[in-house]
């Protein structure tokens, strides 16, 4: 689609007391080259390390000497023998933009037209009016502070760098110590283990802002503003912890010791897995793999109902996300675990609908071999013993793990265009089996819908295949799509006419169908018996207007 959209000029791009410097140039020693627009230039004299570099708010330490373009020398950290510290975007602008293209250990020469230095009044006596400065600064290191909110209320200082690259999210436990000191250098708060949920937070909410910023092992020195502190009502003293006056700013030593990572397994948060200890590697468990496990099941009290081996459908569903070796514990809602049901185990009966935790150790798996792997006899045998799988499955009353192997098995024989007539004969079989039976499923979870789809699928392979259109037509029962099961029934006993399930069907279709019909009837009376109650008002005022007329005339 051509669209066609108005690109603002550069000067209503940026303030005009803003330049906005260009990415920095890639440059060889000695060279020179411009950076940005107002006439900075920078000379590579010696190269720096890595790739990093300072930006705004960071703590640089630099050696510098300064002159005028004539060659006068106005100062000189290194004749003072101390390097010069400071905080980068609170110095002359020429400098914060040069400066922030350095990397470590690296020497330059910038010059430095006057209005990115001290303008039309300089800086008297040592630097006159309008006058173009020379700088040549060395950048020894620096201190990284991020504004973690970018609102300039909580400042982050790395003192220790941590570990690998991942964050805490919300759902994670972490364990930090921390200090917490007043601007006087009063101790507030302090402890050496805390463990607290991200997203629940403790102390102030700076605590759970920085965490999600650290990185295992990190220490950090925050900055905090009141609007990320105790705000303008301030924190009386409580217990071990001393009082902060309203809207005070104070600094928190900060270390993230470590943390467990939870996740939610299901998309509706009833499966719930807590890291105890990371596993190896970077591979899981797949559908269908040969999963070897220890595990330990309790219920909210405390009570160990089993220690062994069992598989259940939260279980199977945050088996998949585990590597070898780890351990987790599990939080399993009743609709993924026993139900609605009473469950005896092996050291103590579930209750129905009871919330159950597991502690789980991924011993070892092996993968199930997925179909791109396969040669087609390989395929269709894999289809055959998902199908039988799901068939033990089924009959166990484990419809949603028995579903996942139809449709497995399905899966592995869906794309059959190079298979032969007979490896195709094969496979149609194996799929109205598989769809058929996946459809049995999906009643039984009520999943009207999807059981339409499947039943559907087989009517394509198999037009007159009577369970289709008996499972077609119990879904379209549900769905309340009377005309369209009565079509499938009828069909259905045509082929079959001595099916006695399909009969019973009918017949309970049928009472369906007088049901709807007496309701219609009932709605669509109802809804005259009001229209006339509207419509006889309105005639009496016409005749008692009409009577009135005629009285009028008379007079």
């Amino acid at each position: 689609m051509d669209e066609d959209f108005d690109i603002p000029a550069a000067d209503d791009m940026m303030n005009d007391d803003v330049d906005l410097p260009d990415e920095a140039p890639i440059m060889k020693v000695v060279e020179e080259k411009e950076i940005g627009k107002q006439g900075l230039k920078k000379k590579l004299v010696k190269e720096g390390e890595g790739w990093e570099k300072p930006e705004s708010g960071d703590e640089v330490e630099v050696h510098y000497t300064g002159t005028l373009l004539d060659g006068t020398q106005f100062d000189s950290s290194r004749d003072r023998g101390t390097p010069f510290k400071f905080t980068l975007g609170q110095v002359i602008k020429g400098w914060d933009e040069g400066i922030k293209t350095m990397k470590k250990g690296e020497n330059a020469i910038f010059t430095i037209p006057p209005q990115l230095a001290y303008g039309e009044s300089g800086s008297p006596p040592t630097i006159p009016p309008n006058a173009t400065l020379q700088f040549n600064v060395e950048l020894i290191s620096w201190t990284s502070v991020k504004d973690i909110c970018k609102d300039g209320g909580l400042f982050k200082k790395i003192l220790t760098e941590g570990e690998k690259w991942e964050n805490p999210k919300d759902l994670d436990e972490v364990l930090v110590k921390y200090e917490a000191k007043l601007e006087d250098g009063t101790v507030v708060a302090k402890t050496d283990a805390k463990e607290f949920t991200v997203k629940d937070g403790h102390f102030c909410p700076a605590l759970s802002r920085a965490v999600k910023t650290m990185k295992k092992g990190e220490k950090i020195l925050l900055t905090v503003k009141p609007q990320y502190g105790f705000g303008e009502k301030g924190k009386p003293a409580t217990g071990a912890e001393g009082a902060v006056p309203p809207n005070a700013t104070f600094q928190i030593t900060l270390e993230l010791v470590s943390w467990k990572t939870v996740t939610e397994v299901t998309d509706d948060k009833k499966v719930i897995k807590k890291m105890l200890k990371e596993g190896e590697g970077y591979e899981r468990p797949n559908e269908g793999a040969i999963v070897k496990v220890k595990l330990i099941g309790k219920l909210q009290d405390g009570t160990v109902f089993l220690k062994q081996e069992q598989v259940i459908d939260g279980l199977d569903k945050a088996a998949m996300t585990m590597k070898k070796g780890e351990i987790a514990l599990l939080t399993i809602a009743p609709e993924y675990a026993f139900g609605s049901s009473k469950s005896k185990q092996d050291l103590a009966v579930v209750p129905p609908n009871s919330t159950v935790y597991y502690e789980v150790e991924m011993v070892s798996f092996v993968k199930d071999k997925e179909s791109w792997d396969m040669n087609t006899p390989e395929k269709i045998e894999a289809a055959g013993k998902k199908k039988e799988e799901g068939n033990v499955l089924f009959k166990a009353g484990k419809y949603v793990r028995a579903s996942k192997r139809y449709e497995k098995a399905v899966k592995y024989i869906d794309y059959d265009t190079s298979f032969s007539e007979e490896e195709k004969k094969q496979t149609k079989a194996l799929k109205v089996a598989c769809n058929l039976n996946n459809a049995a499923c999906k009643l039984k979870l009520k999943d009207y819908k999807e059981a339409e789809k499947l039943c559907s699928k087989v009517l394509e392979l198999e037009s007159s295949n009577v369970k289709a259109l008996y499972r077609r037509a119990q879904a379209y029962i549900h769905l309340t799509d009377l005309d369209l099961a009565e079509f499938d029934i009828k069909k259905a006993l045509e082929l079959d006419p001595d099916n006695r399930e399909i009969k019973m069907e009918y017949k309970v279709l049928k009472e369906k169908i007088k049901e709807y019909n007496k309701k219609e009837a009932k709605f669509y009376g109802n809804m005259f018996d009001k229209m006339n109650n509207k419509v006889e008002p309105a005639n009496k005022s016409a005749a008692n207007e009409a009577a009135q007329v005629s009285i009028d005339s008379k007079a």
